[in-house]
């Protein structure tokens, strides 16, 4: 079988002018010429295209987001509220008595902080989702066009062997041909 090109492939197996394909449909046909695998790991395209900030802030949520910093964290409120009330109280030495109004600046402040780069961190396993859909969708639509290809050589090898079975039959059938 003939090697196709990009041109003939995108008329014969997709039905439509290359022109008309999308980059990803394009950069499968590429492939396919010119015989190259297109199964990457998408998270790792993503972690690639990462920024430092965008890296940062996926870390800070999966930090912040743990079950060690929420215990961690409340332990240090519960130290925090102990120290001002019961031990430095007794004293008068507590630096921030009940109501405990220099813990919620700190409480508020780490919220308003803490908020935005969680959703940093949300915006970019949004754009990995979208770039593992974009390369699931070259992988399979890869899959799809190699079946069609395998069925076109299987369509062939059949045609060939029918073919092959007809002659033989024909030359089987001359040979028993009574006599008349």
């Amino acid at each position: 079988m003939a090697k196709r090109t990009v041109e003939q492939l995108s008329e014969q197996l997709l039905g439509k002018p290359l022109s008309a394909l999308s980059r990803e449909e394009r950069g499968v046909l590429e492939a396919i010429v010119s015989r190259q695998i297109v199964a990457d790991d998408a998270g790792n395209l993503a972690d690639e295209q990462a920024s430092f900030g965008e890296r940062l802030s996926d870390r800070v949520a999966a930090v912040g987001g743990s079950w060690g910093f929420i215990i961690a964290f409340a332990i240090v409120l519960l130290a925090w509220m102990i120290l001002n009330s019961k031990i430095l109280g007794r004293f008068d030495a507590a630096f921030d008595p009940y109501p405990f109004i220099f813990l919620n600046l700190i409480l508020s402040t780490l919220a308003a902080i803490q908020a935005p780069i969680i959703m940093m961190s949300q915006n970019r396993a949004a754009n990995k989702d979208r770039i593992a859909a974009a390369h699931d969708y070259e992988v399979n639509l890869r899959a799809e066009i190699d079946i069609i290809r395998l069925h076109e050589k299987m369509d062939l090898l059949m045609l060939e062997k029918i073919t092959s079975l007809q002659s033989d039959l024909n030359e089987i059938k001359a040979a028993v041909k009574p006599a008349s």
